[in-house]
């Protein structure tokens, strides 16, 4: 007998406080209890099912209980479940850590492990500062950002986000860094122009202030808290080719977008470039575990070696770093994924849902459609023909997913984008299922009058 709904959700009011949850609102609601997940599913406690359609937050791969992933963590658990990667090695952290730079972009052969993607951009923030001091341009301290950036929370990390929504609030904390445009067309005042206009922004930047710069971070390809903006083809090869001009580290933030997200292993290598740092996590353990790594290429690794005395080492670490567990179900993970030749699969499925998303466009209310792979964010507005907003204080998003779940279906929105995020593995049948309750959704609020 479990414990009563009424029970539980008294306890979570009293004593949880929620990630990015106003929780004037939520204590005032009555919250969904996930009690298990089967698939692509989740049960609450009084045993209503929902789609998981934004991945348990964009990290979700195969879906939830999947037998080789449970195995794999029951075997680990038979063996140890943690011991300190300090000083010392162990079994799946080496194994791991050979299949990431087998898959990575070429030219990224060492691996640094933390806890969550945050900790992997702080990491890559860290190495880059670090890096120039170790080859004699301790000036070359800098970050440059993109607008509308999110890289995580952690102090590093902010600084070089740019959502004033969620950093604002900290600046006193952060240290200052450049911000360059990410090409937003559909709100882009150049038009068609937007991402040559961004371009030559950047690039003016760096030739003004590389010598002071470090690296430049970007979230390759699909920028996802700002609203799920998608890069053009190209684009992030000419990043990398400005930061080579100018003698910038280029660090990519591949946390939310790899692990075939966009229907690639990595969204790098849509353009066919290698950065010089990249950062990786979500998707890493199917969605199973926090964990995390930072790549790096030899060029940035040898600037740390060095005799004892010298004091050129890495001075961080994480206590669960490289943790035995996360990397065993890692492991299966990636060996899952090419067993069903899951990354091509993305791409296929894409498509399928693509054609199934532009119906959505002749509706009113929906301004833009912005899809990589099976990552869609879908623009909702108040007025098509000028683009106008919906006010916050409407909050759109927060009612079309609420209407999603009263479906049957768990979203989240970022702001009056509705983001759909399902795990990679979804059937075909799964999508349409989603895609149903997702289109019901949007007409519901935005055309049929429900609050």
């Amino acid at each position: 007998m479990g414990i009563p709904y009424e029970t539980l959700a008294d306890k979570n009011k009293r004593y949880l406080w929620h990630p990015f949850t106003q929780m004037k609102e939520y204590v005032a609601d009555d919250p969904v209890i996930i009690e298990s997940g089967q698939g692509r599913k989740l049960r609450d406690v009084n045993g209503n099912e929902y789609w998981d359609g934004v991945s348990s937050i964009w990290l979700n791969v195969h879906g939830h209980r999947v037998p080789e992933l449970d195995r794999a963590i029951q075997e680990q658990l038979g063996k140890i479940a943690h011991s300190t990667l300090l000083g010392m090695a162990n079994v799946p952290a080496i194994l791991l850590a050979e299949q990431l730079v087998r898959i990575s972009p070429p030219g990224l052969n060492k691996v640094f492990y933390s806890d969550s993607g945050a900790e992997a951009v702080e990491i890559a923030v860290k190495m880059a500062f670090q890096y120039w001091q170790h080859k004699g341009r301790p000036e070359k301290k800098m970050f440059v950002t993109m607008r509308e950036a999110y890289h995580g929370d952690t102090i590093g990390a902010v600084s070089v986000g740019a959502i004033d929504l969620y950093h604002k609030a900290f600046s006193p904390l952060l240290f200052p860094a450049y911000r360059a445009p990410y090409p937003y067309e559909y709100r882009s005042p150049h038009g068609k122009r937007c991402a040559e206009a961004c371009l030559e922004e950047t690039e003016a930047l760096l030739r003004e202030k590389a010598h002071e710069i470090a690296a430049l971070i970007v979230e390759p390809v699909v920028q996802g808290a700002s609203g799920i903006i998608v890069m053009p083809d190209g684009y992030m090869r000419k990043i990398r080719e400005l930061c080579d001009r100018y003698e910038v580290l280029l660090i990519a933030d591949e946390v939310a977008v790899g692990f075939g997200r966009t229907g690639r292993m990595f969204a790098c290598e849509h353009d066919g470039i290698t950065p010089d740092l990249m950062a990786v996590a979500k998707g890493i353990t199917g969605g199973y575990l926090p964990l995390a790594a930072t790549l790096a290429t030899d060029q940035v690794y040898e600037a740390f070696l060095g005799e004892y005395a010298e004091k050129k080492t890495f001075f961080h670490g994480h206590s669960y770093t490289g943790n035995q567990l996360g990397c065993a179900v890692a492991l299966a993970n990636l060996q899952l994924m090419q067993d069903t030749r899951l990354v091509e699969e993305v791409a296929r499925k894409a498509e399928r849902v693509a054609e199934r998303l532009a119906k959505l466009y002749e509706r009113k209310h929906v301004g833009d459609i912005r899809q990589k792979g099976l990552m869609v964010g879908i623009e909702l507005v108040k007025d098509k023909a000028t683009k106008e907003e919906f006010p916050w204080e409407e909050r759109i998003g927060v009612r079309v997913c609420r209407r999603c779940r009263e479906l049957g279906m768990l979203l989240r929105p970022l702001g009056n984008v509705i983001v759909f995020m399902p795990p990679l593995a979804s059937t075909d049948e799964e999508l349409d299922g989603m895609l149903d309750i997702l289109e019901q959704a949007i007409l519901d609020v935005t055309e049929g009058g429900i609050a």
